[in-house]
């Protein structure tokens, strides 16, 4: 799950509310054709345009994405997956998360990385993902897609294309849910509050 997701509060802190669905399957599916759109008008001539998504839920939207620059298009896109983990800053903090693959359809040097995740927060997890792709080659540029952004950033980090701005309050969490990972289609938000 993506940094959009992160619960701020402490467990004996807060008290769950009802998610609340800010997006549903058909929204999900609109955002990502106006998404590719964005991304071909942006980066149209590229010969090396590839489309990497973050995991978990960056990976099936990678796939959406590059699936719906080929409606547009009329020809592939290659499509991968980045495992960031070893850099991520909060590892100390989370040592037993699983380290998962990195598969990259071809070389990134001289490329057009787009960089797909779900939500956007903090900015800690695309800046480890740059540094992930640093340490791999020389992209000519990476540009990162979200599906939703949220606010509330700690790094400076924007995203290139976003399927919806969703201001957000810090103590609210974000939530992805994609057919591939979950079974269900849909955005939710919810409120943690503090206890009285």
């Amino acid at each position: 799950m993506g940094v959009g997701t992160e619960d701020p509060l402490p467990e004996e802190q807060r008290t769950d509310v009802t998610p609340r669905e800010v997006m549903d399957a058909d929204e999900i599916s609109r955002a990502v054709v106006r998404m590719a759109h964005q991304v071909l008008e942006n980066d149209h001539d590229a010969e090396k345009l590839m489309v990497i998504g973050i995991p978990t839920r960056g990976v099936p939207l990678a796939r959406r994405l590059a699936a719906a620059m080929e409606q547009i298009e009329g020809r592939a896109f290659p499509v991968g997956e980045l495992d960031i983990t070893f850099y991520r800053d909060d590892l100390r903090h989370q040592p037993t998360r699983t380290v998962g693959p990195t598969r990259l359809p071809a070389p990134i040097d001289d490329a057009v990385v787009v960089l797909v995740d779900d939500v956007l927060y903090s900015g800690r997890t695309a800046s480890a993902a740059l540094e992930a792709l640093r340490d791999i080659g020389r992209p000519r540029a990476v540009r990162l897609a979200v599906l939703v952004d949220r606010g509330h950033r700690q790094l400076p980090i924007s995203a290139d294309v976003v399927g919806k701005d969703l201001p957000t309050a810090a103590a609210e969490s974000v939530r992805l849910r994609l057919q591939e990972t979950d079974g269900v289609t849909g955005v939710t938000i919810a409120r943690a509050e503090r206890e009285s």
